[in-house]
């Protein structure tokens, strides 16, 4: 399959990704990942891997189109969560009488 990352065209294979990635100790996963095989990769690690390329040339959501094109499981980050406001059973007896709750 060919892709562009970082300006530069590739031709990437499932094998040929396997077969860069095979030795290669993976970093811990902070962000966005690529299970290649049985291990779990960070996709700036993989992305410097297969391309020969400096970090900082490419984007995270560049490796990650590829990788999923090739058929590699992704993982991106998780979503924020909006944090719960926990009410006092003031505020709750207010709320649930329909007045409304100050902070």
């Amino acid at each position: 399959m060919r892709c562009v990352i970082a300006r530069f065209p590739f031709d990437l294979t499932k094998t040929g990704v396997l077969e860069s990635m095979k030795g290669v100790k993976p970093e811990q996963v902070v962000g966005e990942s690529v299970i290649i095989g049985r291990r779990t990769y960070p996709v700036k690690q993989v992305g410097q891997v297969i391309t020969r390329q400096d970090r900082r040339d490419f984007s995270a959501g560049e490796v990650l189109r590829a990788m999923t094109q090739l058929g590699f499981t992704c993982r991106s980050l998780p979503r924020a969560t909006v944090p719960t406001r926990v009410l006092s059973p003031l505020q709750q007896a207010s709320a649930m009488l329909g007045i409304p709750v100050t902070v």
